[in-house]
């Protein structure tokens, strides 16, 4: 039985391209967040504990990597799903509702 790619009249589903570009964007954000924390973690705390400086009572590698960090990607993470991610169903699409997202996301 030979079942070619021509015999079947399947059609990707449009939202597929926007998902695909919600998951690069997470993963993103998580490596830049990963390479922030080992930076800073390992960057500034690699000195000796007698040269380090603090803010607010935390040592600055700690400060930097863990506290300022967690803010600044919790914001990004925000921002990012406000200005960039769709809402949408993830329920069957009717023909109506196909051709709808095949405008918007072409």
């Amino acid at each position: 039985m030979n079942k070619n790619k021509e015999n079947f009249d399947f059609e990707e589903d449009p939202r597929y391209k926007q998902c695909n570009k919600e998951a690069l964007m997470g993963l993103a954000l998580g490596i830049v967040n990963l390479a922030w924390w080992f930076g800073f973690g390992y960057g500034l705390g690699s000195k000796p504990v007698k040269e380090y400086t603090y803010i607010l009572g935390f040592p600055t590698w700690f400060f930097m990597s863990c506290i300022a960090g967690g803010i600044l990607f919790s914001v990004l993470t925000v921002i990012m799903i406000n200005k960039f991610f769709k809402n949408m169903s993830l329920d069957a699409l009717s023909g109506d509702e196909l051709e709808e997202y095949r405008k918007e996301y072409k």
